[in-house]
């Protein structure tokens, strides 16, 4: 079953450029695994020190072990272990029935 993952991150503004940067090189592995459906990294408007990066994943066993056990793994982490320190969330949610499709 399809989950979401949902990773909060509170980064300093003279580093936002660099935390940007970071996850676009690290977009590379995801879109070479086969466990990640989908991805998209946010900024928040009102406090743009606040970012959220979403991931659709197959599975959560996709994720947890055949991702993050995975060479992409490896090269996905290299880019952002510079701001793991600037977590505020990591999770997994599973979608109810309250969806919209545009």
């Amino acid at each position: 079953m399809m989950v979401i993952e949902y990773v909060r991150y509170k980064i300093p503004a003279d580093q936002a450029d660099q935390f940007v940067s970071a996850y676009a090189t690290a977009a590379d592995a995801l879109h070479t695994s086969s466990h990640c459906l989908g991805f998209e990294l946010s900024r928040c408007t009102e406090e743009p020190t606040s970012f959220i990066l979403r991931i659709e994943w197959d599975s959560i066993e996709g994720h947890m072990e055949g991702f993050r056990k995975s060479p992409e793994f490896r090269t996905f982490f290299a880019s952002v272990r510079p701001f793991v320190g600037n977590l505020e969330e990591m999770r997994h949610y599973e979608r109810t029935a309250v969806l919209s499709r545009a």
